[in-house]
């Protein structure tokens, strides 16, 4: 049996990692995982000619859209989001997942966020409307979403929307930090625009970055006297829930977090 991430780029992924130390853990010796570099508009051709030996894929950007896209079946969570993290194989053709919600939710959870009220998302892509149904699940009435041009807050903002969480857009530098729980969702090259940000004593930061780390935004907040989560809580806790959608089997979370731990 084969399984891989997609994406571009993906030489930086820890997913691989993750994945064969669980199949090495559940003794499924003949299955192996692989990190494809692809963008998008490939995805749909790729899946269409795989034979069946192919259990699932983990998608990363730019790929989220196209997995909806390109799926035979999209469970509720991704047909929301409009984006898919995951692909698992099933008599009917792929069907489309979402596990980010998952990760987001139990990183904020295992830090001590239990219930907020309010919070900021930076960023609109996929993984900041994911953010937006992990909030919305602990308790969130208001979020904020900082963006560089407020027409890319319009996923995130209809997300939440839907969920019934009051929504405002701010522009990425001004965004106001007066808030508890923070969710930064932006690549490691806008960093430098949330370094102009006030960072606040006592706020947890959840950076879904996890490659290099520290990142500058990590260290920022650090510096202020704030908590910071590393996107590694992020993407081990949804591929914990990617493992078992593809083997069928419950995910062996102490091999897969020792495996983690080794390298990170």
């Amino acid at each position: 049996m084969r399984a891989a991430v997609v994406g571009r780029p993906v030489a930086h992924s820890l997913s691989p990692l993750l994945h064969r130390a669980a199949y090495a853990a559940l003794g499924l010796d003949d299955w192996t995982y692989d990190a494809l570099d692809l963008g998008a508009e490939d995805l749909a051709e790729l899946i269409a000619g795989l034979g069946e030996e192919w259990r699932g894929f983990s998608v990363t950007m730019p790929c989220k859209q196209a997995a909806v896209e390109a799926a035979d079946i999209v469970e509720p969570l991704p047909e929301l989001l409009r984006a898919a993290n995951t692909l698992v194989r099933t008599d009917a053709g792929w069907r489309a997942e979402n596990t980010d919600v998952t990760g987001v939710g139990m990183a904020l959870q295992l830090a001590g966020v239990e219930r907020v009220s309010n919070a900021l998302i930076i960023g609109g892509g996929g993984t900041a409307a994911a953010a937006a149904v992990a909030l919305s699940s602990l308790g969130a009435q208001h979020v904020d979403v900082a963006v560089r041009e407020p027409a890319r807050a319009a996923d995130v903002v209809r997300v939440l929307d839907v969920l019934g969480v009051d929504a405002s857009v701010s522009r990425l530098g001004e965004a106001d930090l007066d808030v508890p729980v923070v969710v930064s969702t932006v690549p490691i090259g806008a960093h430098a625009d949330l370094d102009r940000l006030t960072w606040r004593e006592g706020q947890t930061v959840l950076d879904v970055l996890y490659a290099p780390w520290p990142t500058p935004l990590a260290e920022r907040v650090t510096e202020a006297g704030g908590e910071v989560i590393s996107g590694r809580e992020v993407l081990f806790w949804q591929a914990t829930v990617q493992v078992e959608l593809m083997t069928g089997h419950p995910a062996p979370i102490a091999a897969m977090r020792a495996a983690l731990d080794a390298v990170c």
